[in-house]
Parts: structure tokens; C-alpha cells; sequence
């Protein structure tokens, strides 16, 4: 299986997006972007405000929580060049912990007009209330396409606090223009919590509070985990087939009352609030399986062709496999699982947790738009032609998708 799933062609998973359906700037009501539906095998349209009244009963809806950070920092050089510093995730470090140190950190980031960052620190003056602040930068080894760099600053702010004065928040590079005011609360969902994303899971951005209220009084409950979203997911595969690509690293966040409450919805519609969710609660799965080889692993990372090795002669439930992490939690003395997950999700997948997806449509050639395919085979064609013939719009600030199983 294996064998043959990394010789799927990815040109096979294209499709032509004009640049024009490209949805640049949010709407200015969140929960008024379409929604397209595939229900039964039939293809219908909605606002997405009418969600709560499309889910099955006895749905748990399940979101990402994590917020984006405010990860482009802008250092000027007394030559007048600018020094672009992209956060990607801290060195040697939880994302929790590093964001609450509040001297000095390390982070692996991108470094844009790295050339004429020559030697020395740089330096990047900030108010907070009215209160001048400033952070350096000094640049240390390369690692892989990114670098190491050493943040130091003082007057007693956590690093949340410094990069949320200090920095400006990242737009996916297809949307071709400069972050805005307004981007800093739309490219946000309503319910972020836990700081940590370079990208918003945005399937969440369509959710209101009034949407929120309202799948709480149609009796859908909710239920709240944290993948933090690397720039990794906007690369392309560049490669012919998938089998040459390689998948990025992203941090999971979970805690025992999660898996308690996602074990006890078993054989109910569990419907996943955007890929990243759909990732991490399969990733759980697997790690899962992981520990029933090897009740002893240290940590959870779970590799991208994982699922098309591991399920040789093993295919637990996921309460089983649930259970084993919960377990292992147990024996570690914690009831908070910090991981990892490069889990690539492709045609010939076997989902084990979810019965349903709320996810945006997304680009051509990507592996989200193999998640998607994964799912529903390739009615993904027809729900995408039927969204450019029907006037949906495109990727992150654009319309969404509910497809139920």
C-alpha cells in the first residue's frame, strides 16, 4: 500500500484557480461567507450561519484553538536596510514556556535580506501603553532554510507580550499584499487561546459567537485541542509524486479531558473544524497505536507514513487507541500531552476518528487538497467546480466547505 500511495502524481490534485477567486480581504461579517455542503453525495450551498441547523444530532464539533502570533519582526539598520525576522518556533523549548520568558529566547526563524545582516545585533524600538521598550536580535548558526536567532529584552514583558507590540502578523504569501489593521483581529478566530501559529486554521474564521450560541442551543457540543499551524503549510509540492515530499513538523497540545470527552462521543458524528484539527486528532490515533508496540515511548511524534506502516496487523478503535495515550499520561505523572505530528493524510488513508470536515477550499497541488481527497474521493472535483461555477470564494479569507460522511 504503501508503495503505491507514494507514486500518487500530484498533478492529478490540480485545478484552475484563477487569480481573481482568490478571496484578498475577509468579509465584513464573518459568518456570511458561503458554505458549500456534500451531504449524502449531494452537493448544495448555504451562509455558513446556517450551520448549526446542517450538523446531525449528537454532533461534537471539534476546533483548533491555537492563536496566531505576531511573528514578522521589523529591524532596521542604521543603513536604512531592512532585516526581516520570521518566527517560526522556539529553540529547545515548549512554545508555552518560551512565550512567558522574559529576559532572553531562542527561536528558529526565517531571516529575509539575510545578506545584509552582516554581524552584530539588531535592534527594534516598541511602545506598550505609552511605554518605550526594545528588543535585539543576534543571529546565530543556520538550520536547514532558517536560522537560529537570540532575542534579549528588558523591563519585565513576557515574549508574548513583546511580539504582540513588536511585530506584525503573517498573511499567507498568496494573498500578495502587506498585513493591515484589520487582519490583526480577521486573521484570527474568535475562539483563539493558546499563542503559537504562523498561519490560522481557518476554517475557524467563519465562526461568530452567535454561531457558537447557536450550535450550543441546538445541543452540539464542542470540544477544544491545539495544533500550532508551522509556515509549512503553505509549501507546495514541488516534487511529481508525493512520495518525494516531506512533510513539515507541528506541535499537538492536548490534555487527558480531551481524550476522555472525545472516548466517551465514540460512535456519534465527530466533525473536525479544519484540517489541522483533522490531523491532530488522527495523529492522536496513531500515537496511540504507537503505544500499543511500545507501551515505554518517550514522546508522541508521529511520522508522515506512519498510518500505511503501523496498521499492519494492528487496527484498534479509537477508544483503544485513545486509551493508550491516556494510560501513558498516566504512568508519565501528567495530564497534558505535548507532541509532534508530521502525519500525511493522501488518497488510501483510513480515518479512525472523524466522521466529518468544516475546512476552506484550498490550493491546487497541496496536501490539504489530499486530506480533503482522502475523504471524499474525488467528488473533491465536482464540490470545486461546482464552487468556481457558483461564485465561492478561495482559500484563507474565503468561503468553506462542510463535508459529512
Amino acid at each position: 500500500m504503501l508503495d503505491e500511495l507514494k507514486n500518487i502524481q500530484i498533478a492529478d490534485y490540480d485545478y484552475p484557480l484563477p487569480d481573481d477567486r482568490i478571496a484578498r480581504y475577509p468579509l465584513a461579517e464573518r459568518d456570511q461567507s458561503k458554505l458549500l455542503t456534500l451531504r449524502d453525495g449531494v452537493i448544495g450551498e448555504h451562509h455558513f450561519a446556517e450551520l448549526p441547523d446542517l450538523l446531525p444530532a449528537d454532533t461534537l464539533l471539534v476546533f483548533n484553538n491555537t492563536k496566531v502570533i505576531h511573528a514578522r519582526l521589523f529591524f532596521r539598520k542604521p543603513s536604512g536596510a531592512t532585516i526581516e525576522v520570521f518566527c517560526l518556533e522556539p529553540y529547545q523549548m515548549p512554545v508555552a514556556q518560551a512565550f512567558e520568558q522574559r529576559e532572553r529566547c531562542t527561536w528558529t526563524c526565517f531571516i529575509g535580506n539575510n545578506k545584509k545582516w552582516k554581524e552584530g545585533p539588531l535592534t527594534l524600538e516598541f511602545s506598550v501603553l505609552n511605554s518605550k521598550y526594545s528588543i535585539s536580535a543576534s543571529r546565530r548558526e543556520a538550520v536547514g532554510n532558517a536560522w537560529l536567532v537570540d532575542f534579549e529584552w528588558t523591563g519585565g514583558l513576557s515574549f508574548a507580550e513583546v511580539i504582540e507590540q513588536a511585530g506584525v502578523i503573517p498573511l499567507p504569501p498568496y494573498l500578495n499584499r502587506e498585513a493591515e489593521a484589520d487582519d490583526a483581529t480577521r486573521y484570527q478566530t474568535v475562539y483563539a487561546r493558546h499563542d503559537g501559529s504562523v498561519a490560522a486554521p481557518t476554517a475557524g474564521l467563519h465562526f461568530t459567537d452567535a454561531v457558537l450560541n447557536n450550535l450550543k442551543n441546538k445541543g452540539i457540543e464542542t470540544e477544544f485541542i491545539t495544533l500550532h499551524v508551522g509556515a509549512g503549510t503553505f509549501k507546495p509540492v514541488s516534487t511529481a509524486t508525493i512520495g518525494e515530499h516531506e512533510m513539515h513538523v507541528e506541535p499537538v497540545h492536548v490534555t487527558a479531558d480531551n481524550l476522555r470527552r472525545l472516548i466517551a462521543h465514540e460512535g456519534k458524528p465527530l466533525i473536525a473544524v479544519g484540517t489541522t484539527t483533522v490531523r491532530t486528532l488522527e495523529s492522536l490515533y496513531w500515537f496511540g497505536v504507537q503505544l500499543h508496540s511500545n507501551p515505554n515511548l518517550d514522546c508522541m511524534h508521529v511520522h508522515q507514513w506512519d498510518p500505511y506502516t503501523l496498521l499492519q496487523g494492528c487496527d484498534l478503535s479509537m477508544s483503544e487507541a485513545y486509551g493508550n495515550v491516556l494510560t501513558w499520561l498516566d504512568r508519565n505523572d501528567t495530564d497534558r500531552l505535548d507532541g509532534a505530528t508530521q502525519l500525511m493524510i493522501a488518497p488510501g488513508y483510513k480515518y479512525h476518528v472523524i466522521s466529518g470536515l468544516v475546512t476552506n477550499f484550498h490550493q491546487p497541488k497541496s496536501t490539504l487538497l489530499l486530506l480533503v481527497s482522502a475523504l471524499i474521493g474525488d467528488r473533491w472535483r465536482d464540490c470545486y467546480r461546482y464552487a468556481l461555477d457558483h461564485g465561492f470564494r478561495f482559500l484563507s479569507y474565503g468561503d468553506s466547505c462542510l463535508f459529512l460522511l
